[in-house]
């Protein structure tokens, strides 16, 4: 089975929604990633047949479905609201696609919904309306009303954001053993780079409707091509600070390290670049030998319990957060030194941000 999105493109009220999507999707998941505002949503309902793009192609299975109502696209759609109908039963909402389909006998429809809710750990709630349900239950039944009937694209549109972390941890863990030997097309979408990195699925990262990059999603995590691509795979965000380039070692807020392939690096003009950490690689205190070390006043400290995110000023305008683990304690307005080995900083060009340097591998400075 295949998904082919040919320069898909959608603008609405003057402004790009979608701009020239071109994508290629075979059996199995296939993770969409980007924050709130990127395009997942609209492009997801663009394949159903929700809205109709400006230009572009989407064949599925070799057929061009670009105009095909939705109504006769073979597809289902899962979204991000407990969608089900509250008036019927947990067996009439499963039930309900494969009595429109009209292709299976009473008892055949009977067999499939009690095999679907099965799979789905909500059996024994075949006789309850959804008020009825928590949210967990209701999101797993709106989940099996769309694998009730074999279609050829299963889309789930951040199906489990508005579930509570135990759910969401033993859903992840379901969906992903359910879809292992799916043979249609499903996209997942999700804000939460977590779940894309739990789920190992190959992974498109999405931005203001462009398609920033397609691969594998812990090599991305690894090496980010862009900074755009680091962004979308960090949470917490990631930290910012500015930098340069020269003379064989990148300068920052006063101190510096040896730049990657210094003996290139040295025979450059200077060059200003954008380093990246992520708030777990961030200490506080003097680091070993090598390390950046800054001084920094704390503004915040937020305890959630497993972990503390401290927020800190550099150079009096600068903001960055440190991830420090367990329940730590921080008086608001001290002064205090982070720490950052530069193993683990990413080093962007300034000027469209493509990486230049990362822990897990080199990248020619030149480029």
């Amino acid at each position: 089975m295949s998904l082919i999105l040919d320069e898909v493109r959608l603008r609405r009220h003057g402004e790009i929604w979608l701009d020239d999507i071109s994508l290629e999707l075979s059996s199995g998941m296939t993770m969409l990633v980007g924050p709130m505002t990127a395009g997942k949503t609209t492009l997801m309902r663009v394949v159903a047949g929700l809205l109709p793009p400006d230009a572009g192609r989407i064949t599925v299975n070799g057929t061009d479905v670009t105009s095909v109502p939705v109504r006769r696209r073979s597809v289902a759609f899962v979204y991000q609201q407990f969608i089900n109908y509250p008036s019927l039963s947990v067996y009439e909402n499963i039930a309900s696609p494969l009595r429109l389909a009209r292709d299976l006998s009473r008892a055949g429809i009977d067999r499939r919904v009690r095999e679907v809710a099965e799979l789905m750990g909500i059996g024994e709630l075949l006789g309850r309306r959804p008020a009825e349900l928590s949210g967990g239950q209701q999101q797993r039944t709106a989940i099996a009303r769309a694998l009730a009937r074999p279609v050829d694209v299963l889309l789930l549109d951040e199906p489990l954001a508005n579930l509570d972390f135990k759910l969401r941890e033993q859903l992840r863990a379901d969906l992903k053993s359910m879809f292992r030997n799916s043979s249609g097309v499903i996209l997942y979408s999700t804000a939460d780079p977590t779940e894309a990195l739990t789920f190992a699925a190959p992974t498109v990262v999405l931005g203001e409707g462009r398609v920033r990059h397609v691969g594998e999603v812990a090599e991305m995590y690894a090496r980010p091509p862009t900074l755009a691509v680091a962004a979308a795979l960090s949470d917490p965000p990631l930290n910012l600070l500015p930098g340069v380039v020269r003379d064989g070692r990148v300068e920052c807020l006063g101190t510096s390290f040896p730049a990657p392939r210094a003996h290139a690096a040295a025979h450059a003009a200077a060059r200003a670049v954008v380093l990246a950490v992520r708030p777990h690689h961030v200490t506080i205190g003097d680091g070993e030998p090598g390390t950046l070390t800054f001084p920094a006043e704390i503004r915040l400290a937020e305890v959630t319990g497993s972990a503390t995110f401290l927020h800190l000023l550099l150079a009096g305008r600068l903001h960055l957060v440190a991830q420090l683990p367990g329940t730590q304690l921080f008086v608001p307005g001290e002064s205090t030194t982070v720490s950052v080995d530069p193993a683990h900083i990413f080093v962007f060009d300034e000027d469209g941000g493509r990486l230049l340097a990362a822990s897990a591998a080199e990248v020619d400075l030149h480029g």
